[in-house]
């Protein structure tokens, strides 16, 4: 199944979780998303997401080719994805970024409070020596795809937010690119407010979900070598 059609799909489940949990409060008579429904959300978007890429593997991979990116022999993957994750741990300590790993899958998590002023895509002063480190981690593990994820809070329109989402994901994307990170394995995506990882009812789970991921793949030598 294309990247596309998981997310078709991711998206259908997560229309299916919202309007499952969603709750009425007995005296406003608003709507909204039950805490117990946020777990639910991240599960099926997650589950679908797990492993894709950006754009597809196939055409992510052409492009690394041409970069003339060799990739890790897989044996080496998780040895080489210990390293970069050490180092990040390492270069992003008191940043409050959180680095996550996924089995060999590396996730770096960026609130928006920390690199975005409210209702902008513009990277702030603060920040940018953090993403320095980060660049020059990536520089120094070339073998890795690396997706940006923009990602909002429900505050404002679900068309406003989407466009919000990926000026950001594309604001991080190209201060990499500035800094040295290959182009060709860069890819972005915003999801806007459709990935939430905390309840958007108090201003704490807001802030949580106004954020940019980086998330960070290994690139197989077999899959560079066969073109996949």
């Amino acid at each position: 199944m294309r990247f596309t059609s998981k997310l078709a799909v991711a998206g259908a489940l997560s229309a299916l979780v919202l309007t499952s949990g969603c709750v009425t409060d007995p005296v406003t008579g608003q709507r909204k998303i039950s805490k117990a429904a946020i777990g639910g959300i991240g599960g099926a978007v997650g589950g679908y997401l797990l492993g894709d890429l950006v754009g597809g593997r196939h055409d992510r991979t052409e492009k690394i080719i041409g970069a003339g990116i060799g990739g890790i022999a897989g044996a080496g993957i998780g040895a080489y994805m210990d390293k970069q994750e050490r180092d990040l741990r390492q270069r992003t300590a008191g940043s409050d970024v959180q680095v996550i790993r996924q089995g060999d899958d590396l996730l770096l998590r960026m609130p928006s409070g920390i690199t975005f002023a409210t209702d902008s895509a513009n990277i702030q002063p603060q920040f940018r020596s953090t993403l320095d480190q980060v660049a020059q981690v990536l520089q120094q593990y070339p073998d890795t795809y690396v997706d940006v994820y923009g990602h909002t809070d429900s505050t404002g329109s679900a068309q406003y937010n989407q466009a919000l989402s990926e000026r950001r994901a594309q604001s991080v994307a190209g201060y990499l690119t500035s800094h040295g990170v290959q182009a060709a394995r860069i890819a972005t995506r915003g999801f806007g407010e459709t990935q939430p990882i905390a309840s958007n009812d108090t201003e704490e789970g807001r802030a949580e979900n106004r954020r940019v991921e980086i998330k960070l793949v290994p690139i197989s030598r077999s899959d560079v070598q066969s073109g996949y």
